[in-house]
């Protein structure tokens, strides 16, 4: 009887384990793809910044190029 309760507690102890296991696991890629959506929404964010930059540079190259900055060297 006590080799029958001792097995049925290891039993309960190695799910335990398992179950925690695979909770971790779960938790890692919940963060994993969290993780993925942040720098996808910064990226995203990022983008008119970006454009307003090109822009920007767009016609300081238009200025340079066509002799409107007034300075020679």
């Amino acid at each position: 009887m006590s080799w029958f309760l001792a097995g049925i507690v290891i039993v309960l102890i190695m799910v335990a384990i398992f179950y925690n296991g695979f909770i971790s696991r779960r938790n890692a890629m919940r963060n994993a793809f969290a993780s993925i959506d942040v720098q996808l929404k910064k990226r995203w964010n990022l983008i008119p910044n970006l454009v307003e930059t090109v822009k920007g540079f767009a016609t300081h190259e238009r200025e340079v190029l066509n002799g409107g900055g007034g300075e020679e060297c």
